[in-house]
């Protein structure tokens, strides 16, 4: 698990073909791999990977083809920015929001337009996950937990303060770019329950010990 708080912005080293999929070499830049183990994850731009090689400058990680075809991570070349997030501890703050690295689509930057100091982004997502993405909640855009200002069909917009842009991939996305969506997964789970009927249960039986029914 992560929390959409990124660490440090790296870059793509190379892609190496392996066997019919990739390797994927980061340079982490003053990301600290002290603590990293042959094993650990780390978010790649919201793509949980797998550290599976470590050397002075960064890591190497592969990369399954369903991944690259899923993920933007396939269109990525060498010396592209990528945001970094090593993976949650028990004891670290949650400053973002609870996030997998299981990117659920790729989005599409709209615009960016100032707002005051700040800048206001309009993403675009597949029809198919919209109905995950309510004003005020928790999105993770290229392993970035933000909130959501206003959703108007397949379309919604964040603010993006000077800091993170300055210290996440945003500052080299424009108009048109795509990005790595993954969405709050309480939502998911909120559908879930609700097609299977199980939240009318989970009502009634809360009401009956809370002495309402």
């Amino acid at each position: 698990m992560f929390t959409g708080i990124i660490q440090s912005v790296g870059r793509i080293v190379r892609q190496e073909p392996r066997g019919g999929d990739v390797r994927l070499h980061v340079d982490t830049a003053d990301l600290d791999l002290a603590d990293v183990q042959l094993g650990d994850s780390i978010a790649v731009s919201g793509v949980c990977l797998t550290v599976v090689s470590l050397d002075a400058h960064g890591f190497g990680a592969d990369v399954s083809n369903e991944t690259l075809s899923l993920t933007t991570l396939g269109k990525h070349k060498a010396g592209d920015p990528v945001n970094l997030e090593k993976a949650l501890r028990l004891a670290d703050r949650l400053g973002g929001h609870l996030v997998s690295g299981h990117v659920d689509g790729v989005g599409k930057v709209v615009s960016v337009t100032p707002d005051g100091r700040s800048l206001r982004w309009t993403f675009e997502v597949p029809a198919a996950l919209a109905r995950y993405i309510a004003s005020k909640g928790s999105i993770c855009i290229d392993g970035t937990s933000l909130t959501v200002n206003e959703v108007a069909g397949n379309r919604f917009g964040v603010n993006l303060i000077p800091h993170t842009v300055e210290h996440t991939a945003f500052h080299a996305r424009r108009a048109g770019d795509a990005v790595n969506i993954e969405v709050d997964v309480v939502a998911r789970y909120v559908e879930r329950l609700m097609g299977s009927g199980e939240s009318s249960r989970i009502d009634e039986n809360f009401l009956k010990q809370h002495g309402f029914a």
